[in-house]
């Protein structure tokens, strides 16, 4: 296990960017020659199948939009916050894998928008507020569940997603080797 947050967090970016989404084409296109791929041709209207890393480019390009199938708005986020809040301090809400990926993409593209579009800011800010909010509460609880030295590990790592799982791994090896030296200092001590 690596220990690099960062890097993490990149590992899930980048299985992200890989998956397979749908997206339809606004206009007739030729193939398009990617490094390693070639995609297309494209016909308006038509729906079609593409790593996410091509779609975002084919939609920069006017040539196709993206369809997601569980796109993360103001609503979905408010759900996840009320959810989170009222469930029990030793279980986290399950969330889609992807969650963490599409939840930056979902605010890269608000706070995009509110740079061109001054009135959409406040929608960037609850948006990033309620993310704050969804991030601190599991947190709080990956850390007490990761100290609580229950031995079920499999079972608590199901409802996280793979950027938590990690934290939760990073803190539970810790926290052992933590406890582990205390109790061998005193093993020591109780020797003497």
């Amino acid at each position: 296990m690596s220990a690099d947050p960062a890097k993490a967090i990149r590992d899930a970016d980048f299985v992200f960017e890989n998956i397979i989404v749908k997206v339809v084409a606004n206009r007739n296109s030729p193939e398009i020659e990617l490094p390693g791929t070639k995609v297309g041709p494209f016909k308006e209207g038509k729906e079609y199948e593409v790593r996410y890393w091509i779609a975002k480019e084919l939609k920069k390009a006017g040539i196709a939009h993206i369809r997601m199938e569980e796109p993360l708005d103001l609503t979905i986020l408010n759900k996840i916050q009320w959810k989170e809040r009222v469930q029990s301090s030793q279980k986290v809400t399950s969330l889609p894998e992807d969650f963490y990926p599409k939840l930056r993409r979902y605010l890269e593209e608000l706070n995009e928008n509110a740079i061109k579009k001054p009135e959409k800011r406040a929608d960037s800010e609850k948006a990033k507020n309620l993310s704050l909010d969804i991030i601190r509460m599991r947190l709080k609880k990956i850390v007490s569940l990761a100290s609580s030295g229950r031995d079920q590990t499999s079972q608590i790592r199901q409802g996280l997603t793979k950027e938590e799982a990690y934290i939760y791994d990073c803190l539970n090896n810790i926290i052992n080797k933590w406890q582990h030296e205390i109790l061998k200092i005193q093993e020591e001590g109780d020797k003497t």
